[in-house]
C-alpha cells in the first residue's frame, strides 16, 4: 500500500495512491515496478501452465501442422478446449462436469463423452512425436522440455517454469488446483521468459506460504535468475531460511499487528544473530 503504490504512481499508474510517506529515493535506479502478491490466478478449469505463459498457442500450431490435421483441415484452434471446434462439446473442454447437489458441495465427475481427454476423437487421432494433444497436456514441465527439442520458443517458456521450481506440474494441470506459493512463483515464471528490457523491482508478499524447505531453495534460486538480469526484490516474509539468503534486512515488531509497525533492525543477516532485540535473529541463528 506504500512501497508498491508509491514506485506504480512514479511510473504513471496514476489509479494507485499510496498512503502517506515521507520521502521516495532509489526509484530511478528501476524502470517498473511488478506487484506479486496472493491474488488469485483466474478459476477456469481451461486454464493450466502453459496457457497462462503464452506458450500453448505455439503447442497447438505444431498440431495443425501434423500430416493427420492437414488431412482433416483442422486448424490450431481445433486444439483448443477455450473455443467450439475441437474440444467436447459436452463438458465445454474442462473434461469434467458438475453435479449440483443442492444442500451439499458440487461434485464433480468425468465427462462420460470425452472420459476427461477433453478433446473430440477426430482431433485425438493427430499426434507430434506419437503424442496426441492430450497426451502431451499429460507431460510434466520436465518431461515437455525435452521432448520439444528444437523449439526453440517453446522450451524458453518451459525453463522459466523450471527455473521457478515448477517442473513438477502438468502441462495441462488446472491453475484451480496450484497452491498459493505455486500461484506466486507460476507469477514469477511468467517474468523470468520476458525479453522485455529494463529493470524492474519486484515486491513479492509472502511467497514462502505452504512451501517445504527444499522449495524454498528453488524460489530462491527463481529469485537469483531475476537478480542475475538486473531486477530488484523486495520480499515481505518472516521465514528464516528465506531470510537467510537476504542481501539486506529491515525487521518490524516488536510485535506482530497492532503490537507492531516499528524498524527494529535494518541490516545484513550476518548482523541481525548478534542483535540480541530482533526476534527473527534467533531463529535465523538456529537455521
Amino acid at each position: 500500500d506504500t512501497l508498491y503504490a508509491a514506485v506504480a504512481h512514479h511510473y504513471g499508474d496514476k489509479t494507485l495512491k499510496p498512503l502517506p510517506f515521507r520521502k521516495l529515493t532509489g526509484e530511478d535506479r528501476v524502470e517498473g515496478v511488478v506487484l506479486v502478491d496472493d491474488t488469485p490466478l483466474t478459476r477456469s478449469g481451461r486454464s493450466n501452465p502453459v496457457t497462462f505463459i503464452k506458450s500453448f498457442d505455439l503447442i497447438r500450431q505444431l498440431f495443425a501442422e501434423s500430416e493427420e490435421a492437414r488431412i482433416q483441415n483442422l486448424k490450431a484452434g481445433h486444439f483448443s478446449f477455450n473455443i467450439a471446434g475441437g474440444r467436447c462439446e459436452k463438458c465445454a473442454g474442462e473434461g469434467f462436469l458438475t453435479v449440483d447437489m443442492h444442500f451439499l458441495s458440487d461434485m464433480r465427475v468425468i465427462c462420460d463423452e470425452c472420459q476427461g481427454a477433453r478433446f473430440r476423437p477426430n482431433v485425438l487421432k493427430a499426434k507430434y512425436r506419437g503424442k496426441n494433444i492430450q497426451e502431451v497436456l499429460e507431460l510434466t514441465v520436465q518431461q515437455a522440455f525435452p521432448f520439444f527439442r528444437g523449439q526453440k520458443k517453446i522450451q524458453v517458456a518451459l525453463k522459466s517454469l523450471m527455473d521457478a521450481g515448477l517442473g513438477y506440474l502438468r502441462l495441462g494441470q488446472p491453475l484451480s488446483t496450484l497452491s498459493h506459493g505455486e500461484e506466486r512463483r507460476l507469477k514469477l515464471a511468467q517474468h523470468l521468459q520476458s525479453t522485455q528490457k529494463g529493470k524492474k523491482l519486484f515486491v513479492v508478499i509472502k511467497p514462502t506460504m505452504g512451501l517445504h524447505g527444499s522449495e524454498i531453495a528453488r524460489l530462491v534460486d527463481c529469485f537469483d535468475s531475476l537478480l542475475s538480469v538486473g531486477h530488484s526484490i523486495v520480499v515481505v516474509d518472516n521465514h528464516p531460511q528465506l531470510a537467510g539468503y537476504a542481501d539486506w534486512i529491515i525487521e518490524l515488531g516488536p510485535g506482530a499487528g497492532q503490537d507492531g509497525g516499528q524498524v527494529i533492525f535494518t541490516g545484513t543477516p550476518e548482523e541481525m544473530v548478534d542483535c540480541e532485540r530482533t526476534v527473527l535473529g534467533k531463529w535465523l541463528n538456529n537455521t
